[in-house]
């Protein structure tokens, strides 16, 4: 819950490539209540590997990280040396950043955003080095020239400070496009036969009343390469749909949904149209027909609270009916007085 929360407060989206990726993600926060001061968190394919924060060591969050000591025994004391040291970084500049931007109280998050992408057909590199203040861009790097930009006013002071620094300079390039992707390729082996593996989702119509637009929704798939749409007559369509963004669920599967509005239509036409939902490593697409009777709606469920209570009270009476008359029939009249 801890690191949903963080990953919503930052405003990280998830990455809809089809190459292997790594990603490290840094934060020193201040004025959140119950909240970690600092979070380091790492994610092999969008799936978290480790986690840090200012009361615990670096751990591993996945059983086939635990493989890495096997060559490397003392990698997680390494680790969570690392968290530490970031620990003190970020929360320095935290601090600079309040100064830059004329802060002192409130709720401020500082964050830093660095990994690679690795395409294991193409053979194909990228790296990214990026900060983050109050969750908005503040200055990047750009690796083909290697030059830091500033996306802020008050970053073009420490742009300008590490573009004078060549040493900075090529150690962001060394570590990006080879270290960074060494280290990417021996944790994909590691955890091939759960990167690796593929989940189909259960898929619903849902619509949340009669006259509001339909939602496809999926669930429960991994991994979170992609897609789902309308089409009607064996045709994508775009008119009236919106797709939503791919989301994590608690237990490491995806879901997300595609609505499209069909107001206009009558439910007769509904027929013509299917939801379709691929999933990467799998060659089979899922497709629902959209037919009436599949949606679950919230007014067909009070409909059917309506209808269960009226039953029950028919049976309820007509029970109470028939015991009446039983009774009538067991309970002998006294006799008449004359």
């Amino acid at each position: 819950m801890t690191l949903l929360i963080f990953l919503i407060l930052v405003g990280i989206e998830g990455s809809t490539a089809v190459t292997h990726s790594l990603k490290y993600i840094y934060s020193a926060s201040s004025g959140i209540e119950n909240f970690p001061l600092y979070i380091s968190v790492g994610f092999v394919d969008e799936v978290q590997i480790n986690y840090c924060d200012n009361t615990n060591r670096n751990i591993p969050k996945q059983d086939w990280m635990n493989k890495v000591t096997s060559e490397h025994p003392t990698y997680w004391k390494e680790e969570t040396k690392t968290c530490l040291d970031k620990q003190q970084v970020l929360t320095a500049n935290l601090e600079i950043a309040k100064l830059r931007f004329n802060q002192t109280g409130g709720v401020h998050v500082f964050q830093q955003m660095y990994g690679c992408e690795w395409d294991d057909e193409t053979g194909e590199v990228k790296g990214y080095d990026q900060f983050g203040y109050d969750g908005e861009d503040l200055i990047t790097l750009d690796l083909m020239t290697q030059q830091w930009i500033a996306l802020k006013p008050q970053a073009v002071i420490t742009a300008n400070k590490w573009n004078n620094n060549r040493a900075i300079k090529e150690h962001e390039k060394n570590y990006l496009t080879h270290i960074c992707v060494e280290r990417l390729k021996k944790y994909v082996n590691y955890g091939r036969n759960s990167l690796m593996r593929s989940v189909r989702p259960s898929v619903s119509l849902l619509q949340k009343s009669f006259s509001s637009k339909i939602s496809c929704f999926a669930t429960g798939f991994y991994p979170n390469r992609a897609e789902m749409f309308w089409r009607k007559d064996g045709e994508e369509i775009h008119d009236g749909v919106v797709k939503g963004e791919i989301l994590p669920n608690n237990d490491g599967t995806f879901q997300m949904n595609v609505d499209i509005d069909l107001s206009s239509l009558s439910s007769e036409d509904w027929n013509k149209y299917e939801c379709v939902f691929q999933l990467s490593g799998v060659d089979e697409d899922m497709i629902n027909r959209l037919e009436k009777t599949r949606i679950r709606t919230n007014e067909s469920n009070i409909i059917n609270v309506i209808i269960f209570v009226v039953v029950a009270v028919a049976v309820l009476g007509l029970i109470a009916v028939t015991g009446f008359i039983v009774y009538r029939k067991k309970v002998k009249r006294p006799p008449s007085r004359k």
